[in-house]
């Protein structure tokens, strides 16, 4: 992997297997500390199996592209964000000239990159923060994909080219308070007033909902569920924002409120009928968060593997123990399967052969392989890891929100019992 994600004092390494503690070994009376202590390591914790070579390289590009800017603009100021709670706009103009809004489509502006650039920039933004990828996630998955796969020519050319230069913040209205996993059970509705639309509802826990110059929103119709896009400023569309939050801190979430907003006719997505349309979008969605965990976790690796190696406990650094490899190879397992997991799902969605079920996998299995080591480095380093000096408390918190927004774990689990049995349980 890049220089970006491994960790500069002990550089993200795993000693291999102890096998020269017999034989020559034993012959010289070296100890088994000995050769522990002497052993080079071999394999990087954070590319165990060596995944960077099954890149080309333009995805190494533009993931070293991404790394960069991470590291020299997000990492200074991401744990003042998060400790203050505000969003860092001022991040847009620069992920907006690396082209990462809309990257996966084609035309108005966007890059048209494939699946796994999309994937590598997902990681390396989440490496930073949630808060960035999630804001990348909605602007691009969550407002652009449905404008450019539902939407009029003149609102792709309209909205799109806008989006892609950040001159345009998006949100996604989906969500509401008694619907939450349950879209069908949706309240907001739209109904035609001549050749127009008038709208009524509420959305709520909406990424970028109190900051967003244009909403994407998703109402019950007599014909089904539509699609709508409403501009910030539209007389009865206001917005709050939600504070007091202990997780993605660093990310703008609000409540959308529609009270009777009258929307003219092209205001309607003209391609999006029934549920299976916000579906898709969040399907776009839910693949990036299989990558974007991923750089989570290897930010609270890379940081475990440096306290481990530098905290000395009753005379030997950490690293040196059983009980501290141990834990660090259960991670490095972890994160190796997740990395697999997001790599072959990238290829099968470059040859649209990638299923939402598949899609469930990845977000249900690496949001808790991400969780899981964010919460064991939290705990190896401390007392000092409750710190925002730290990486892993602030990840952690992060994820408790990531592995439960677009689709907690249950939705995922079954919607992958139902792709393999034929049987909805919901």
């Amino acid at each position: 992997m890049s220089t970006s994600t491994t960790p500069s004092a002990k550089p993200g390494t795993a000693s291999p297997a102890p096998v020269a503690s017999t034989g020559a070994t034993a012959a010289t009376g070296a100890t088994a500390a000995t050769v522990a202590t002497a052993a080079a390591p071999s394999e990087s914790a954070l590319d165990f199996l060596r995944l960077d070579g099954e890149l080309t390289e333009d995805e190494r590009l533009v993931r070293d592209a991404v790394a960069r800017l991470v590291d020299e603009q997000v990492l200074p100021i991401i744990g003042e964000c998060f400790e203050s709670a505000r969003f860092a706009r001022e991040l847009l103009p620069a992920l907006a000239e690396l082209g990462v809004f809309g990257v996966s489509l084609h035309g108005y502006g966007c890059a048209g990159l494939g699946a796994v650039s999309y994937g590598l920039i997902c990681r390396e933004l989440e490496r930073g923060d949630s808060a960035l990828r999630s804001f990348v996630s909605v602007q691009s998955s969550l407002c652009m994909y449905p404008i450019h796969s539902y939407g009029s020519e003149q609102q792709k050319l309209q909205w799109l080219p806008r989006m892609a230069r950040a001159e345009v913040i998006g949100c996604f209205g989906l969500t509401e308070p008694q619907g939450g996993s349950d879209p069908a059970n949706m309240r907001t509705t739209a109904r035609r007033d001549g050749d127009g639309w008038v709208l009524h509802g509420s959305k709520m826990w909406i990424t970028n909902g109190h900051i967003a110059d244009l909403a994407v929103v998703w109402a019950q119709t007599p014909e089904g569920m539509r699609g709508f896009l409403v501009e910030r400023g539209t007389r009865g569309f206001t917005s709050e924002e939600i504070k007091h939050k202990f997780s993605l801190r660093a990310s703008n979430t609000g409540a959308l409120f529609f009270d009777d907003v009258r929307l003219p006719a092209d205001a309607l997505l003209p391609g999006a009928t029934g549920i299976r349309a916000p579906l898709s979008c969040l399907s776009q969605a839910r693949y990036g968060i299989c990558w974007g965990v991923i750089g989570a976790a290897q930010a609270c690796l890379a940081e475990a593997l440096n306290h481990a190696a530098e905290r000395v406990l009753f005379g030997r650094p950490l690293d040196h123990t059983q009980a501290v490899q141990l834990r660090l190879a259960e991670m490095v397992r972890k994160l190796s399967m997740a990395q697999l997991l997001a790599l072959q799902l990238g290829r099968l969605k470059e040859r649209e052969a990638l299923s939402a079920a598949q899609i469930s996998l990845g977000k249900w299995n690496n949001c808790r392989m991400a969780l899981e080591i964010a919460r064991d480095c939290r705990d190896l380093l401390g007392g000092a890891g409750i710190s925002i000096e730290h990486t892993a408390i602030r990840h952690m918190l992060n994820l408790e929100s990531v592995v439960t927004y677009e689709g907690t774990e249950t939705i995922h689990q079954l919607t992958i019992g139902r792709a393999v049995t034929g049987i909805s349980a919901f």
